[in-house]
């Protein structure tokens, strides 16, 4: 489910469940948050199996929730921070709350295969997991409003003219894994101490959000029309 391993001083986090395309189930998202932590890195790259990064979170937990909102975000928030310089890979798909792993971090990379599409209300239900703050914050509100509520989204090329990918190149990993070198060559209380003065620039955007997204899946009704979405998924799949 998730790979990890260091290797000239660069953290490697890769999303290894392609069957269920790399889906943001609480499993996963634990066991992200247990790879970052584990890491002793000058650097971390997150990476997915191809062919989609990341398809959001699981549609029957939000029809039967297992656990609360607050606890499906471990990994996103792992990763957010982490002291050390994360570098996003994105060369797929990163859909619904797919979208808030590369937010997460630091910088993105993207490929020519990338896109971007936070269809969270699609579902019915509020963006979480810091998705609006981090988002605004790469693109501006113009930028957030056209992806979160007029349902456009972004390609690779899109999203570095955007301000969403730092970079949109024929080969992310291997621009990724120079740029987190690089990083993890300086001075590792230098960089934690640099980062984490950028970071108390902006509030907490977990906490923001958590309210809003707890009250969109409290709502009579949110069940069966995540339902309804399951379903007409599946008769995509079968023709």
């Amino acid at each position: 489910m998730i790979d990890h391993w260091v290797e000239d001083g660069v953290g490697r986090v890769h999303l290894n469940d392609p069957d269920r395309r790399n889906a943001l189930s609480k499993e996963l998202s634990d066991a992200l948050a247990e790879a970052v932590a584990s890491l002793d890195a000058g650097a971390i790259v997150l990476t997915a199996e191809a062919p989609v990064f990341c398809s959001g979170g699981v549609l029957d937990d939000l029809i039967a929730p297992r656990f609360a909102l607050a606890e499906s975000y471990a990994g996103m928030t792992a990763l957010a921070s982490a002291a050390v310089p994360t570098i996003a890979v994105v060369d797929g798909p990163a859909i619904g709350a797919g979208v808030n792993l590369p937010l997460a971090c630091d910088v993105v990379i993207a490929g020519r295969g990338a896109r971007f599409d936070p269809r969270f209300l699609d579902v019915g239900i509020h963006p979480g997991g810091g998705h609006l703050a981090r988002l605004s914050q790469r693109i501006g509100r113009q930028g957030a409003l056209a992806l979160v509520l007029c349902g456009d989204t972004l390609t690779g090329e899109e999203a570095e003219r955007a301000g969403l990918a730092w970079r949109c190149v024929d080969d992310p990993l291997t621009l990724a894994l120079t740029l987190a070198r690089r990083a993890a060559g300086r001075d590792r209380e230098l960089v934690a101490r640099t980062k984490a003065t950028l970071d108390t620039l902006t509030d907490d955007p977990f906490a923001l959000e958590l309210d809003a997204q707890q009250w969109s899946v409290d709502r009579p009704g949110f069940a069966e029309g995540v339902q309804r979405i399951k379903e007409s998924l599946a008769k995509r799949a079968d023709r």
